[in-house]
């Protein structure tokens, strides 16, 4: 049996939190799994779907993670236990155990300085486990620079479900709500510095001149979401821009499927960075290309050139022209086929057998 130390699973919404569901649906197709997570509202009926065991820990956070590891740690004593995977260093910090310890890094949480009483932390847990899990070369190589032993550290990426068949109701809600606005341009996402709205809004202003029914569609809630909505009235594109958030699965997909190109041209916030970029694989499964930022891991999600483009998202001119570049000759049609092929590799299926090896 393998245990999973999660702090982030559904019914919560989240990459993170799809990233460790579909871990755990795969694994347990494979091995005996069980699941400690975080208690979230509404986690019952989501949990009585689920075909392997999950215990939800509940409690204010600061005490949880101390429970979480009690409750984990008793488990171990009491039954046969192969291995525990964690998906953050913090999870397997206070797990007791000679038992195998596996760990997912994504970027940003390992983004401590050197030396620092965090990094320390960091390297005592990743430097004490059988394998570290980087979600990207961009990952793997920023863990080795804060210390991690390279020995210890695979690459393998998020993995996707198959693309969900499109609602053919919500695809003709996305068709009467864009009518005759093209080219569309869409980001799916939380509203982050490090997620590059700003800067996409800004290259919109100047592609209004050449493509005047042009729209760009975000869809997603966060802390910068004013701040974006403030800057679309300041730059009079009230007509451009449209917000959508806690909308159904299938009305995202149909959003999505109906666009030319997808915007996420993330850059390095403060400590914050995009490990991977699992939203540019979902769009390529509809044929959807992308265009991500050079800083962070979406060189492993974008083939450049090929199944989109990867810019310098710190450069206003080089986001424009990368987009510009993309609707020139509708160039997002040929690229966004190539994207289409191109993600089959994702696919959980495949993935899960990098993991199998690991665990085998």
């Amino acid at each position: 049996m393998y245990l999973i130390v999660t702090r982030s699973f559904p019914p919560e919404l989240g990459g993170m939190q799809s990233l460790m569901w579909g871990l755990s649906k795969e694994l347990s197709k494979n091995f005996m799994i069980k699941v400690f997570a975080d208690s979230i509202d509404n986690h019952k009926d989501f949990d009585e779907q689920a075909s392997f065991s999950i215990e939800r820990v509940g409690g204010i956070k600061l005490l949880r993670k101390y429970r979480k590891a009690q409750l984990v740690n008793e488990f171990i004593k009491e039954n046969k236990i192969k291995g525990i995977i964690g998906d953050h260093w913090k999870s397997l910090e206070l797990i007791k155990t000679s038992k195998k310890k596996y760990c997912l890094i994504h970027s940003k949480e390992i983004n401590h300085p050197k030396g620092s009483s965090q990094n320390k932390r960091v390297l005592n847990v990743l430097n004490n486990v059988e394998k570290v899990i980087a979600n990207s070369q961009y990952t793997k190589n920023l863990a080795i620079e804060c210390g991690v032993n390279e020995n210890k550290i695979i690459v393998i990426n998020p993995g996707v479900d198959p693309a969900q068949e499109l609602n053919k109701k919500s695809l003709e809600k996305v068709e009467s709500l864009l009518k005759v606005k093209t080219p569309r341009l869409i980001t799916v996402s939380r509203f982050d510095k490090r997620k590059n709205h700003e800067k996409t809004v800004m290259a919109l202003r100047n592609l209004k001149q050449i493509y005047p029914d042009i729209v760009y569609i975000c869809i997603g809630y966060g802390d910068e979401e004013e701040n974006i909505k403030k800057l679309v009235k300041e730059l009079n594109l009230d007509e451009q821009v449209m917000f959508f958030k806690d909308i159904s699965n299938d009305l995202k997909n149909a959003l999505v499927a109906k666009c030319n190109l997808f915007v996420m041209p993330s850059i390095i916030h403060k400590k914050s960075v995009e490990g991977f970029g699992i939203a540019y694989v979902e769009a390529a499964q509809y044929g959807v290309p992308s265009i991500g930022g050079k800083d962070g891991g979406a060189a492993d999600a974008i083939d450049h050139e090929k199944t989109g483009l990867i810019c310098d998202g710190n450069n206003l001119d080089d986001i424009y022209s990368s987009i510009n570049l993309m609707l020139e000759n509708k160039k997002y049609l040929e690229l966004g086929k190539n994207a289409k092929e191109f993600v089959n590799k994702f696919q959980w299926s495949k993935i899960i057998e990098e993991y199998k090896k690991i665990l085998n």
